[in-house]
């Protein structure tokens, strides 16, 4: 062992002590280098590029936000007016929410088009089109979010599909819970079950309302629910 320890020190010396050693190391080096230019040219192009197209990108989608979230201010403003018309076309001179989806899709303010696009078809009954620009639709905020999920469930269980309804319903009482908003979720995740004929877990709704949300609107209504459906169920 010792022996073996001897050497690989003489090695180590030779190595960081000796210049002609060093020198050797890195005139390979240097010919690897040289013999494949190409080669790391290339890769060092390729890179470059992809870093500036990366930029480009984020760069662009930025301005683009910024332009779209300025068209957008009439347009909100028809909505608030509830000039839903004006609001999703436009009145001539300024962009509605169809357009600035659709010119600045990918940005946060085509994002936000889709909600109200989805929120006013679905008020003017048009429910498949909710649904299509709803799904579009993702929000950071939880509220918003579940908002949205609320919305989507309110198309689905209009075009008569449950299944989408009872899981989109779910989603919103479950988007960070909360005395205000949660119940009201939950009353229509009760409603699309009963709609399913899933009677057995419409009560199981109705009953999370009664025990966890005894102070908010949605009690009462909860109460009556449970108790007529349980009626139903024992006879």
């Amino acid at each position: 062992m010792a022996k073996k320890e001897t050497k690989n020190s003489e090695v180590d010396y030779e190595l960081l002590e000796n210049p002609e050693v060093i020198a050797s190391r890195l005139e390979r080096g240097e010919n690897f280098v040289r013999q494949n230019s190409k080669i790391f040219g290339g890769i060092l192009i390729a890179v470059v590029i992809a870093i500036a197209g990366i930029l480009f990108l984020q760069i662009n989608k930025q301005n683009q936000n910024e332009k779209g979230q300025e068209e957008m201010f009439q347009a909100v403003y028809y909505f608030e007016q509830d000039q839903t018309d004006l609001a999703l076309n436009g009145d001539g001179s300024n962009a509605g929410f169809l357009k600035i989806a659709e010119k600045y899709s990918g940005t946060d303010a085509a994002n936000l088009s889709n909600f109200y696009i989805g929120s006013i078809y679905l008020s003017e009954g048009q429910f498949e089109k909710a649904v299509d620009h709803l799904k579009k639709f993702s929000a950071s905020d939880y509220f918003v979010q579940a908002k949205a999920y609320s919305l989507l469930g309110d198309a689905y269980l209009e075009l008569g599909n449950t299944k989408e309804a009872i899981s989109a319903y779910k989603k919103a009482a479950s988007e960070r819970e909360n005395k205000f908003f949660t119940p009201r979720y939950l009353n229509k995740l009760a409603v699309a079950y009963e709609e399913a004929g899933d009677n057995a877990n419409a009560i199981k709704t109705y009953e999370t309302i009664e025990e966890k949300y005894f102070e908010s609107y949605e009690f009462t209504n909860a109460r009556k629910h449970k108790a007529r459906l349980e009626g139903l169920a024992s006879k």
